[in-house]
């Protein structure tokens, strides 16, 4: 009996962090969970290209990019959020073009004017 509700404990748990790892790498998409805040001007088999206005205090939830890059339209302040909970503050200026690699992250709009980016995703 006791090897019997071992092995059903051990089945719940891997199933539970199975679970949990399959909704990390299922991460939302962020036009669909933000359509008022992300426009989609581009989607084709090479990228999508999306256009992203928040107002101030707006939070995105977590959500999955592939590899992209980031055109600031306007000066922006985020906090980003990675789903291990690890926070970071991010400052970008008007005019700056990052990189990123594919990724997984909550994200909330930190500056006081909101922010304005063009997210550039790549497709294989």
């Amino acid at each position: 009996m006791k090897n019997l509700t071992y092995f059903i404990m051990s089945v719940l748990f891997v199933t539970l962090v199975l679970g949990l790892g399959v909704n990390t790498a299922m991460a939302a998409d962020l036009v669909q969970v933000m359509p008022d805040d992300v426009k989609v001007l581009v989607d084709n088999d090479r990228v999508r290209v999306l256009d992203v206005t928040h107002k101030p205090g707006v939070k995105e939830p977590m959500h999955s990019h592939p590899a992209y890059v980031s055109v600031n339209l306007s000066d922006t302040k985020v906090r980003v959020t990675t789903p291990d909970g690890k926070t970071v503050e991010k400052v970008r200026k008007a005019g700056e073009t990052t990189w990123s690699e594919a990724t997984t992250h909550a994200l909330e709009t930190l500056g006081a004017d909101g922010s304005h980016v063009i997210v550039i995703e790549l497709k294989k």
